[in-house]
């Protein structure tokens, strides 16, 4: 069951959400190599790559492994979205641009940026319209990922789903959740069924999807082309295998001991330390220690030990001290992982945002190098 998005043909229909400070060139490398889908670069703001923002440009580092090179934009101002886009076909060689209009984040929402944006349709449009635009000549497919709406009475999907067929977007990704649900509650797959049935380009479907038979069911009730996985890989990178295998028909649940775990967050750091250097890559690496040992034994000085490692010599001594032959704690299966949170009584927006539904032509304003969650 492949995924096509226009030019770009995906052997597996499954994608790596971004995420800021996780989908880095070492993390998606390390999930890629437990099975096919799409590997979303972390998101990167179109100011801040128009403008040549250290950072920015930091964050569009490639494997060289790295097949198929798809990164995630976010912007609100049609001009550098397109320039963005172009200098991304252009000079870094991607396969596939991803729109995001989809991020809860406050300090996001409050620039009418991220799942606020598509209230204004028409600046939704306009943006859309640009990015489109700028990757045609390189034959490069734009893809946009957006929310339910801003809360339960103010609903965006079904319109936003409608410009994004009209503009020429290869796939809409719907997270069945609303703005002010941020991570909470349990996602609506109705909606993104809904979305299915009302528009004519490929849905991906966003929300609790946990383990591999999530994902089929998803598939199965909504009709969506394929799915896209965010916190549910954090400390499980082998969930790709897992994926992977359930879109060819097997039946495949992965269930490592601490011991095979324990060569994965070894790989992990390496490859980090390769991208970055040791100290950086090591550092890097400690955010990830307490999604690796969730539900494991593992002490707590163990734990603080090694979310404090700064080489990969350091660490391989404190991996040694993990039971290599402790199973993997199945109760940990189906169960959230990463943030959750509570829903927000409101949706922190700019003044006045809700009185027209248009928006063309609005300045907005956009840090260069603002880099958050989708």
């Amino acid at each position: 069951m492949p995924l096509t998005l226009g030019t770009l043909l995906v052997p597996v229909p499954v994608v790596l959400a971004p995420m800021a400070g996780i989908t880095n060139a070492a993390y998606r490398r390390l999930c890629a190599e437990q099975g096919a889908g799409l590997y979303v670069c972390e998101m990167i703001t179109s100011r801040g790559l128009v403008e040549r923002d250290t950072t920015t440009l930091s964050m569009l580092v490639f494997d060289e492994l790295e097949t198929t090179r798809s990164v995630q934009l976010y912007g609100t101002d049609p001009a550098y979205v397109g320039k963005a886009t172009e200098i991304l076909c252009a000079e870094y060689g991607v396969h596939h641009v991803d729109l995001n209009f989809g991020c809860p984040v406050p300090k996001v929402t409050r620039k009418g940026g991220g799942g606020a944006l598509p209230w204004k349709r028409g600046l939704l449009g306009e943006i859309l319209g640009a990015a489109v635009s700028a990757a045609d000549p390189y034959g490069v497919p734009v893809t946009m990922k957006t929310r339910k709406g801003l809360d339960d009475g103010h609903l965006t999907y079904l319109d936003a789903g409608r410009i994004a067929e009209d503009a020429g977007i290869a796939a809409i990704a719907l997270h069945g959740r609303t703005v002010a649900q941020s991570y909470s509650g349990q996602a609506d797959w109705d909606a993104i069924a809904r979305l299915v049935e009302h528009v004519g380009i490929p849905v991906l479907g966003n929300g609790d999807i946990w383990e591999a038979g999530d994902a089929l069911r998803m598939v199965e009730q909504t009709g969506a082309a394929g799915v896209v996985v965010g916190r549910a890989c954090l400390g499980r990178p082998w969930l790709f295998r897992d994926l992977a295998a359930a879109f060819t028909g097997l039946d495949v649940r992965t269930l490592p001991t601490l011991g095979e775990v324990r060569a994965m967050m070894r790989r992990h750091a390496e490859l980090l330390s390769e991208h970055m250097g040791e100290e950086r890559g090591c550092k890097e690496f400690r955010k990830h220690v307490s999604w690796y040992l969730k539900g494991f034994r593992a002490g707590g000085g163990l734990r603080h030990s090694l979310a404090l490692v700064d080489s990969l010599g350091a660490l391989e001594v404190l991996l040694e001290d993990l039971d290599p032959d402790e199973p993997f704690p199945v109760s940990e299966l189906g169960s959230p992982r990463g943030r959750q949170g509570s829903p927000r009584e409101r949706v922190v927006l700019p003044e006045g945002w809700l009185d027209d539904t248009d928006g063309r032509s609005l300045h907005l304003t956009e840090d260069a190098s603002e880099a958050t969650g989708g």
